[in-house]
């Protein structure tokens, strides 16, 4: 059986990937969502992930809980060492990810690739005014970093998400199922 791909989701802040990755998992239930563990509290929402405190982020971190794990934002994130598992079984994993840990990702997964998410700067200020999780200056912080670029080297698809979201997921459908074969 061939090991399944971490598809790692990324984009600046707003661009919808977790509505993307949802989408996704909707349209194809072969694909596992992975669930992240963050240092965010766990009342504001967005995606479906455990929350920690910074504290125990580093114990979890020192004992090789995470396969990759990054601070942003004023923030931790870690993708869990389990997810694993579920690649060795040949499951498809769609990932949040950060592009500043896309290389510490290719070296630890197998099959890697990136689908990269894109959205016009007004739509991204518009997206994270309404989502209400961050501060005006936070928000300023997230947009002056939405063209950070991707590192070179790695396997990127990328989509624009300033439109409907349902165009967006078949889009990124038809990126990721030819490269299944």
């Amino acid at each position: 059986m061939k090991n399944g791909r971490l598809i790692a989701v990324v984009g600046p802040s707003g661009v919808g990937k977790d509505s993307v990755m949802e989408g996704l998992a909707a349209a194809d239930p072969t694909l596992h969502l992975v669930r992240r563990t963050i240092t965010r509290a766990p009342e504001l929402g967005g995606e479906d992930y455990d929350a920690v405190s910074v504290e125990k982020f580093n114990e979890l971190s020192a004992a090789g809980h995470f396969s990759v794990h990054w601070g942003a934002h004023d923030l931790q994130y870690g993708i869990p060492a389990s997810i694993q598992t579920v690649l060795a079984g040949g499951q498809d994993c769609l990932a949040n990810f950060s592009r500043s840990a896309l290389l510490a990702g290719d070296t630890a997964f197998a099959h890697f690739c990136v689908l990269n998410i894109t959205a016009r700067p007004e739509t991204l200020a518009k997206r994270l005014a309404d989502r209400g999780r961050e501060s005006q200056a936070q928000i300023a912080k997230r947009l002056a970093q939405a063209t950070k670029p991707l590192p070179d080297g790695l396997r990127v698809m990328t989509i624009s998400n300033d439109g409907i979201l349902e165009e967006t997921v078949a889009k990124a459908l038809s990126l990721l199922q030819p490269v299944r074969a």
